[in-house]
């Protein structure tokens, strides 16, 4: 739309409904030219462990409204606890932002301020707004108080400027045991917000950082050092998910002492991402791996990005997710279903057909003239705009899925039993005329005649059969590995389950290896991350551990939502 044009009331209308609440608060600041009309969001992750779905939400906002509205959305890692941060986490983060399709504009530290927080600290003391604290984390806890009664004041609040400061620099130099101290802020020990009685805002840490080393023993806690962060970058909207919400009072409270001229950033808070099947905690994520419950981070039953990334769920699928879902201010579960068919909407448009036998047993064609082959020319993707055609060899023995014949059918099967007819995909139509049986009278091999008229082109090519099967010539067949993954949890909401119980609630059935399945010849030569819909069985990638030996295809998502049926099945 032309900027000189005015939009009319029910394109206007139109348009609102389609921001989410934060889109509507930066068109609001936007035109109260707020900042000079200057929009900067920032993606601040702690490097403790790899990004999961619930962080994708995240980033598509802070990314999103940063790109939406011509601003800069900076990447900033939340480095303040060296015991739980690696530089791997780092690297990850990094790689699977820019996985989802999102670019930074710079990349920041909390620990970059280490410096400059500390000069904070010590001006809040000199000014008789922080002291230092010998109490123990229990004693504290214990004065707080509760939401209904107030907190006792600590023995140590009125110590004297000039011995605070000398503690907090002997804490700072790791002249203080873990525990022995700690810096507070003299706030309010009554007021109604349990984060505003003096909370803790430095504690010692005797570990080495990442970046820092040990130069520094005295490190700020998150509520100390995110809105000062903020402050030092010139962030204008720091998006943050709903538990932050009590935390606000005070990030306003220390920026406004912190700042020194008109501007400061604002935090809004939107509903985190709360899945069914699925835990987004961290901690219980981190106990999975640590346990050996899953396989690693990029186990594709995670929720974590690299692990729906091994999976073969694309960026797209998961921004498309994201956007169906939107953005609200309060809590709310979404079923895992949504995921799942975002990305069956995304891979039926851009993954090629194939066919792969899983379960084989031979079938003879037993009038087709032995040792002749043909090719047949077989539709890539019937979704694409562009049709492409791909070349499988047909011949007298072929490879059938087990569940594709049965000597005694019932009325509704339409596939392959003696007497009746079934379409080869790409192929002719055969009539199966009878099996052959091992001594355990278990089925070895199907027997069927071809009509030679029936491929396509030819004249009975438009012979109507209720059923249609896949195949795979038994001498062009390429043995693969597939990797059938399903839910990791058996129960709805093991968010809610303790960390000690995981291993109950794992879903048995979530990760089933086939060994040898028979693909078409043509999949050679696919590469890692390659998508392809294995017809009438579902969608799968190619998975990092294949070697040109040997392919292995993890499935992503199953044609159709059996959970549905599984659950419609027990009410």
């Amino acid at each position: 739309m032309n900027k000189d044009v005015k939009p009319t009331g029910a394109e206007k209308s139109a348009t609102e409904k389609s921001l989410n609440f934060i889109e509507q608060i930066v068109e609001e600041d936007i035109r109260n030219g707020l900042n000079g009309g200057r929009i900067q969001t920032r993606f601040p992750p702690e490097p403790n462990g790899y990004l999961h779905i619930g962080h994708a939400k995240a980033v598509c906002i802070d990314f999103g409204i940063a790109e939406k509205y011509n601003g800069v959305c900076n990447l900033r890692f939340d480095d303040t606890n060296p015991v739980k941060e690696e530089t791997e986490y780092i690297e990850a983060i990094k790689e699977d932002i820019h996985w989802l399709g999102f670019e930074w504009g710079n990349i920041y530290y909390a620990s970059d301020y280490f410096q400059d927080l500390y000069d904070f600290a010590i001006r809040l003391i000199k000014e008789g707004h922080a002291y230092v604290d010998e109490q123990t984390s229990e004693q504290i806890a214990a004065q707080k108080g509760t939401p209904t009664q107030p907190g006792t004041h600590s023995p140590y609040r009125d110590r004297p400027a000039e011995e605070s400061l000398e503690l907090f620099e002997k804490m700072r130099h790791g002249e203080i045991p873990e525990g022995a101290m700690v810096l507070r802020a003299k706030i309010d020990m009554a007021n109604s917000n349990m984060h505003f009685r003096d909370p803790v805002i430095y504690r010692v840490i005797h570990h080495p950082h990442h970046r820092t080393g040990k130069e520094w023993s005295a490190y700020p806690m998150y509520d100390f050092a995110h809105g000062q962060s903020d402050y030092f970058e010139g962030v204008t909207h720091s998006i943050c998910t709903l538990e932050f919400v009590v935390h606000r009072p005070l990030y306003d409270y220390l920026v406004e002492l912190l700042k020194t001229d008109e501007y400061r950033p604002h935090q809004y808070e939107f509903n985190r991402l709360n899945l069914t099947y699925t835990m987004m905690s961290k901690r219980k994520l981190m106990e999975l791996v640590t346990r050996g419950l899953v396989h690693g981070w990029d186990d594709p039953r995670m929720p974590t990005l690299v692990g729906l990334r091994r999976r073969g769920y694309t960026p797209k699928s998961i921004r498309n997710f994201i956007d169906m879902i939107g953005y609200t201010k309060y809590d709310g579960t979404v079923d895992m279903a949504m995921l799942e068919s975002a990305v069956r909407e995304d891979l039926n448009k851009v993954a090629d057909r194939a066919a792969v036998v899983m379960d084989p047993i031979k079938l003879v064609i037993t009038n087709y003239p032995e040792g002749q082959e043909e090719q047949m020319r077989v539709l890539n993707n019937p979704e694409a705009e562009t049709p492409e055609y791909h070349e499988i060899t047909f011949g007298r023995e072929l490879w059938i899925e087990r569940e594709d014949f049965m000597e005694d059918a019932p009325k509704k099967y339409f596939r392959l039993t003696p007497g009746q007819e079934v379409r080869l995909r790409g192929a002719y139509i055969i009539e199966c005329t009878g099996c052959k049986k091992d001594e355990e009278g278990r089925v070895v091999e199907v027997y069927a005649t071809y009509d030679p008229e029936s491929k396509s082109g030819m004249p009975n090519a438009n012979r109507k059969v209720k059923g249609t099967i896949h195949w795979v010539s038994t001498a062009h067949a390429l043995p693969v590995e597939l990797r059938m993954y399903d839910r990791l949890f058996m129960v709805e909401d093991p968010a809610s389950a303790d960390a000690e119980d995981l291993a109950e609630l794992i879903n048995p059935d979530s990760e089933q290896i086939i060994p040898v399945a028979y693909a078409e010849d043509w999949l050679r030569d696919v590469q890692p991350e390659q998508h392809f819909q294995f017809v009438r069985k579902g969608y799968f990638t190619v998975d990092k551990d294949s070697t040109p030996d040997k392919l292995v295809f993890n499935q992503t998502v199953g044609l159709r939502d059996a959970w549905a049926k599984k659950n419609a099945s027990k009410k």
